[in-house]
């Protein structure tokens, strides 16, 4: 694997560990930025300079980029797609939107191009130690032939589904983080404001169930089986619980709207008569309303986990 000549385009925060991480699993690089200078390293270990994104379309077997924002993606797949003959394969590693990386999917498949999205996650910290994960969505079988490439670059390769489907992931979780940090601010400053030192309360909270828990890990005791019967803990304890706290919340003057949002959620599914049941049972309103239905086989779920 390490004949093949590798292609990297984005030597940024991100880009510049995973590139030498490359270079030290023992692949031979050619790089490219808008800034010659972040190369200085990757030169320096024996990596090749390309003016532009043509030019390591040409000298690359496989190209990965890592860069900023859409827009700097779809500038550089039309930069490279005259200049790359068909069996070439090109890994767009940045958090990508799954509409473009599709458009862009159909124009390299007209030319005989490999196109798969592969967002990473893990930070500046993971991609420097290679502890990233990476979801992939496209070919299967152009996945499976890569993954060492991958695997030199991430600790949790992972082939989510057709193209596009690696993007949706890291939205969905990056989307996921954010509402939990702006909850997790709102929730915060009420426990403070009503008399918690910061730091007794970060430490009591970690150690709770929730706290306990990775993120994710919840969701397919509920929401992937559909199982909401019996209750782990009823949605009716649970609306009484963030009754309470937005109770706090009023009595010291601080504004709770993610808290009211969650507490019209259960209020919705308490009215539906769902108060013996799972308190997660209200995921199904947003089902509901995106008409969609959420159930994944039982022996899929056991050997997932």
């Amino acid at each position: 694997m390490t004949s093949v000549k590798v292609g990297f385009i984005g030597l940024g925060t991100m880009g510049a560990s995973m590139a030498s991480n490359l270079q030290e699993a023992g692949y031979e690089l050619v790089v490219n930025d808008i800034r010659r200078h972040v190369a200085e390293a990757h030169l320096a270990a024996g990596a090749d300079w390309a003016d532009s994104a043509a030019q390591v379309a040409e000298a690359s077997d496989v190209i990965f980029s890592s860069l900023p924002t859409p827009p700097d993606v779809e500038a550089v797949a039309n930069a490279m797609l005259p200049k790359l003959s068909p069996g070439k394969v090109y890994f767009d590693l940045s958090t990508n939107s799954p509409t473009l990386i599709r458009e862009l999917h159909a124009r390299f498949e007209k030319q005989g191009v490999h196109l798969l999205d592969a967002p990473v996650s893990g930070g500046p910290a993971g991609a420097k130690s290679g502890k990233l994960a990476i979801w992939v969505g496209g070919e299967r079988e152009i996945f499976q032939t890569h993954k060492k490439l991958l695997d030199a670059i991430g600790d949790q390769v992972m082939y989510v589904g057709p193209i596009g489907s690696g993007s949706i992931a890291k939205l969905v979780h990056n989307c996921t983080g954010y509402m939990i940090q702006c909850a997790l601010a709102e929730a915060f400053t009420m426990g403070v404001k009503a008399g918690v030192e910061p730091l007794a309360l970060w430490q009591a909270v970690r150690q709770g169930a929730v706290g306990r828990q990775r993120t994710f890990d919840r969701l397919p005791d509920h929401f992937l089986s559909a199982h909401f019967d019996p209750p782990a803990f009823s949605l009716r304890l649970a609306h009484k619980d963030v009754s309470l706290a937005t109770q706090v919340g009023r009595e010291h003057h601080v504004p709770m709207r993610m808290a009211h949002l969650a507490l019209e959620e259960l209020t919705e599914a308490l009215n539906r008569g769902w108060g013996e049941r799972d308190s997660r049972v209200a995921m199904l309103l947003q089902e509901e309303r995106s008409q969609l239905e959420i159930k994944v086989d039982e022996d899929r779920l056991r050997e997932a986990m």
